[in-house]
């Protein structure tokens, strides 16, 4: 008998580390190779973990909620003498001046310089993830600050429900301090509100309600959609197309491309395209912002939302969706929206955009107007497509015909993005559209 390591997996590359959400096997437990034996989640995705050995469970190391980083042993499975095993590599432990440059833009690192300075103790470096350096940074917690933050994590680490509590108990104890400038007694006053206030009994809601508690995804989105309204003053552009010409054509080929490639080909991977080819020409609607830095990113990664049964939303990604053509985008928008229904998505698929595609009009919308997805600069929606009485101009002059409308809109970072160039960019797309080529082959 022989003991074989369970290793938390590397799950994309800006991921750091991983949620323990439920072990499906405790000790003792026979394991088979490949069983599924926990799930875990990030902060983009969950994800089943198989075994990498066929035995017994000998040790879990780890409780449910634990917060695990990337490469830790999670769990020793005991196997016979000569079984074999999946090869397992997990992902190096690197210093952490490493890290810090591993994560230049889809986490942007606070106060590296000051990262790079030993901790007070004169001990080795103090390694803190992505995400409580994004909260930090957002909360103006200094990094000297950020020390003297106990961690209940691994090795004494600060995990994200330190620093939100820590953050919360700052906020509190600025309500209650009184103000130099302010009288004594009005001191004294709003000290007695604000205690009274925070030792108010839970809400009580009148009529007949129904409370329902956010699932961990919900949260995770409203957090988002909140931090993008907080971190980008949002401008919204809007354009009106005529998709007469794309929409007969897709009618006409769809079932020999289904027979041809077994695929179906949706409205997606032509707008797609469309937005590909115009990011090309205009490349800062594809960038991010880093303190005063504009980062162009050269990879066209296209990420699009998808909703999922359970009501939820979720973004998986089309990487370099400039190298694809229709086929290959059709698969690729086909496979993440089924892996997205189906919770097969991996935690890689959702990162990396450089730019989101949200399809509003799938629910009846006309049209929409989208919270950016950060760090990106820009997001279009397309709304429903609407037959429509319209002025067609011809050589012999204007006529009246019905034709396929449809309106997109595009919400832009005003830091970075201007009206005059979103609103070219947003025509821009809408030309190409416009001008589909009723006549081309798939």
């Amino acid at each position: 008998m022989s003991l074989v390591d369970l290793i938390m997996p590397k799950l994309g590359e800006s991921i750091m580390e991983a949620t323990i959400l439920r072990w499906h096997k405790q000790p003792g437990d026979k394991v088979a190779m490949d069983e599924t034996i926990l799930d875990i989640a990030t902060d983009k995705v969950d994800s089943e973990i198989p075994s990498t050995a066929e035995g017994i469970i000998e040790a879990i190391l780890y409780k449910e909620n634990d917060v695990v980083p990337i490469g830790t042993v999670i769990a020793k499975i005991k196997i016979a003498s000569g079984a074999t095993t999946t090869a397992s590599v997990p992902a190096p432990v690197v210093p952490n001046k490493e890290i810090e440059e591993a994560n230049v833009i889809e986490d942007i690192p606070y106060l590296p310089a000051q990262q790079k300075s030993h901790s007070s103790s004169g001990q080795s470096l103090r390694f803190y993830s992505p995400l409580v350096l994004n909260i930090a940074q957002s909360e103006g917690i200094s990094m000297s600050e950020l020390e003297n933050i106990s961690g209940t994590g691994q090795d004494g680490r600060v995990s994200k429900r330190d620093i939100l509590a820590y953050v919360d108990n700052r906020k509190n104890n600025n309500q209650t301090s009184a103000p130099a400038s302010i009288p004594q007694e009005v001191a004294v006053v709003k000290n007695n509100q604000v205690s009274e206030s925070t030792n108010q009994s839970p809400a009580i809601y009148q009529g007949n309600v129904e409370i329902i508690e956010m699932d961990r995804m919900r949260k995770l989105i409203a957090k988002h959609m909140v931090d993008s309204k907080h971190t980008s003053p949002h401008v919204t552009s809007f354009s009106e197309c005529d998709v007469t010409n794309l929409v007969l054509w897709r009618e006409r080929i769809k079932k020999e491309f289904e027979k041809r490639e077994g695929e179906k080909i949706t409205f997606t991977p032509l707008f797609i395209e469309a937005i590909v080819k115009n990011l090309r020409k205009y490349p800062l609607l594809s960038s991010s912002l880093d303190g005063d830095k504009i980062i162009v990113k050269k990879d066209l990664n296209i990420g699009m939302a998808t909703a999922l049964p359970s009501g939820n939303l979720i973004v998986p990604v089309i990487k370099n969706a400039d190298q694809l053509n229709l086929i290959g985008l059709t698969k690729k928008v086909n496979g993440l929206a089924n892996a997205a229904r189906n919770n097969k998505l991996k935690p890689d698929d959702t990162v990396g955009g450089t730019f989101t595609l949200t399809n509003v009009g799938t629910f009846g919308s006309i049209m929409g107007t989208p919270i950016i997805n950060q760090p990106q600069v820009a997001i279009m929606a397309v709304g429903a497509i609407k037959k429509r009485p319209m002025v067609i101009e011809t050589p012999q002059g204007d006529t009246i015909g019905i034709r396929h409308m449809m309106y997109i809109s595009l919400s832009y970072d005003h830091r970075i993005i201007d009206g005059a160039l979103g609103s070219t960019f947003l025509n821009a797309v809408s030309k190409e559209l416009e001008n589909f080529d009723p006549n081309r082959s798939f």
